[in-house]
């Protein structure tokens, strides 16, 4: 394989998988800011526990996802020099505010948390909480300003064969930003929201402390079902500049080889044919194409085949066409499990609302196992927005194979690549070591006057009592 390939592989994997941790992070701290809110604001002992329990698995998450992310960094430096040469005075910027005032942001609050309890007047801890979620916020915001960038770049001129930042506002305002940032901020909300549901969910399966899961059981699908149901808006919007921004996106995540006509459907799913630059077969819902790129029923699309044609005219002589299938079908993973998880969350609410979770011990349990999907809608998303802007690393500036390290060989990849495999490969089987270890754990006990600790509830035999209570 050669080293472009490998690179890129390379690249992806450790993407993937940092971006595993990166959305738990951010939804877990709001989660655990809401709730520990709730015991300052009402005194209620419950709530403590809560932000205790979810505070330590989302303490083992951060520290996970803080080393997945170091290694990006360097990639940069070790795969893509050339790369990073282009676009080094445009990221410059945006990465060392992340580090310099988000990260750290987020790294003195979370030690002010961590050893703060009962040694911290109750007003102050919680804002150290917050503080740690507004900077996760920031952190995704400064990250995603240099993504957006990618996809479209402005805000610079050309000298010396890269790119030099003249107006830092406009990589603030740039409409790729305020599409994106939103989207990612949901569907870190909900994969909060889905971990919570889950494990909430076990501990009531167990019959362990029934009355405190009952409660986060209620937020985890609230929260679950809106921000879901948020993303999928926000993920909407992103579409419809892909029609102005990267028309060659849309068309590769629709597998539309030729310009539609004034009505484009959207295809379900279909026999991808790239050899021969057609569908064999497709399953397709007239007009529902049009109605995302346009809001209306009416609307052309263009195809692949004319967007090849003008790209050659304006970048000149070659291929413009993404991965076709890698892009149709990640985004059709990305709707599938997006759609279950409003779905879920829309029931799970309802029962909730009739104070019927008693009965749905089935339910529980597909919450349960429900946990991984916003981490795969999270990641089939990503997939589709990198892949489907190739063969770009930077949108009509910098072709993706330009940007590749020119004396880093194969061997030296598949070096590296089989380390960070083996080395992410033991962080995985620690982190869910330790996940496991602290939810059959439970809460922390409460100490009382006198210097015992008890717990707040012993198991029970059942379930649930009233949800009203929760209510």
């Amino acid at each position: 394989m050669a080293a472009i390939d490998l690179a890129r592989w390379q690249f992806a994997i450790t993407t993937v998988y940092h971006f595993l941790f990166v959305p738990l992070s951010i939804g877990l701290a709001y989660l655990v800011a809401f709730m520990e809110t709730v015991y300052v604001v009402k005194d209620d002992e419950r709530f403590k526990q809560l932000a205790k329990f979810w505070g330590k698995l989302f303490m083992l998450n951060f520290a996970v996802g803080v080393v997945t992310g170091i290694i990006q960094e360097f990639q940069f430096g070790m795969n893509w020099s050339d790369y990073s040469r282009f676009v080094g005075d445009i990221f410059g910027g945006p990465l060392a505010v992340e580090a310099l005032v988000s990260f750290f942001l987020e790294s003195t609050f979370i030690g002010i948390w961590i050893f703060g309890w009962e040694r911290l007047p109750k007003k102050i801890h919680l804002l150290a909480i917050w503080m740690v979620a507004i900077g996760t916020t920031i952190s995704a915001f400064w990250i995603l300003t240099a993504n957006a960038w990618m996809q479209e770049p402005v805000g610079f001129i050309v000298q010396n064969g890269h790119a030099v930042m003249n107006d830092f506002g406009a990589l603030l305002m740039t409409k790729q930003l305020w599409t994106e940032f939103p989207h990612v901020i949901f569907g870190a909300l909900a994969t909060g929201a889905f971990f919570v549901t889950g494990v909430s969910s076990y501990q009531l399966l167990r019959k362990y402390e029934v009355q405190l899961f009952k409660i986060s059981l209620t937020i985890g699908l609230i929260v679950a079902f809106f921000s879901s149901l948020l993303v999928a808006i926000a993920g909407h919007d992103q579409a419809q500049h892909l029609m102005v921004n990267q028309p060659m996106k849309m068309a590769a995540s629709e597998a539309l080889w030729d310009t539609s006509g004034k009505s484009a459907p959207w295809t379900v799913f279909a026999s991808i044919d790239t050899e021969h630059q057609k569908n064999s077969f497709a399953f397709e819902v007239p007009g529902l194409l049009s109605m995302l790129a346009y809001n209306k029923f009416e609307g052309q699309v263009k195809g692949i085949h004319q967007l090849q044609r003008e790209y050659v005219q304006k970048y000149g002589p070659g291929d413009y066409v993404p991965p076709v299938k890698t892009t149709f079908w990640s985004f059709r993973i990305m709707v599938v499990t997006g759609s279950l998880m409003i779905l879920l969350g829309l029931y799970g609410i309802v029962k909730i609302l009739l104070d019927q979770m008693e009965r749905l011990t089935i339910f529980l349990k597909i919450l349960l196992w429900s946990i991984p999907l916003p981490f795969i809608a999270n990641s089939s998303g990503w997939i589709m927005t990198e892949i489907g802007r190739q063969p770009w690393g930077v949108f009509g500036f910098l072709k993706t194979a330009d940007g590749v390290s020119p004396t880093v060989t194969a061997g030296m990849i598949w070096t590296s690549m089989i380390g960070f495999t083996v080395i992410y490969g033991l962080l995985a089987a620690a982190l869910i070591k330790l996940f496991v270890h602290f939810i059959k754990k439970g809460v922390p006990a409460q100490t009382t006057l006198n210097g015992q600790e008890e717990r707040a509830e012993q198991p029970s035999k059942s379930a649930f009592g009233s949800t009203a209570e929760v209510i």
